[in-house]
């Protein structure tokens, strides 16, 4: 695999985040196991400066927000909010969502993240709550981490189609 190819399939592992897959594509090109391109693509971005780590975390929607309704997430972001029943929440759970989701914005500047899949929306209602508490350093560390775990899901999913 050559380094537009590299780049072309793995550039959405990382939400609109195409610097990720292009940074380390001359060295992961001929990688073949999936575990290893997770482990250079997070290590990309573990180095990454505060600014871009920071942007990466912004790229991400809000859970059961606005645009979900709209329609406009990645096909990457439907699937996995769908999964968890974010595109089935009732109009109080839809509401709970908005709060918590400006509430968060409004403290830390950045959306929440948190990988969803396999989780109920009282469980990332929870999580949501309990988050906010956080410091910012510590939230800006988790919502890397779950991006990382994100991220992973997603080379897994690429695999299994592949």
């Amino acid at each position: 695999m050559n380094e537009q190819d590299f780049v072309a399939r793995y550039a959405g592992i990382y939400e609109h985040s195409s610097w990720v897959a292009e940074s380390i594509a001359p060295v992961a090109m001929d990688v073949t196991e999936t575990d290893r391109i997770a482990e250079l693509m997070a290590d990309c971005v573990d180095n990454a400066d505060t600014e871009k780590q920071l942007a990466l975390i912004r790229a991400h929607p809000d859970l059961a927000g606005k645009a979900q309704i709209a329609g406009e997430l990645t096909a990457e972001s439907t699937e996995e909010q769908a999964s968890a029943g974010l595109d089935q929440c009732s109009k109080v759970e839809y509401e709970r969502f908005q709060a918590l989701n400006d509430a968060y914005k409004d403290k830390f500047s950045f959306p929440f993240v948190m990988a969803v899949r396999g989780s109920s929306r009282k469980q990332i209602l929870d999580a949501f709550s309990a988050r906010l508490r956080n410091g910012y350093d510590l939230e800006f560390e988790t919502a890397l981490m779950e991006i990382h775990k994100i991220a992973r899901l997603r080379l897994g999913a690429l695999e299994t189609d592949a």
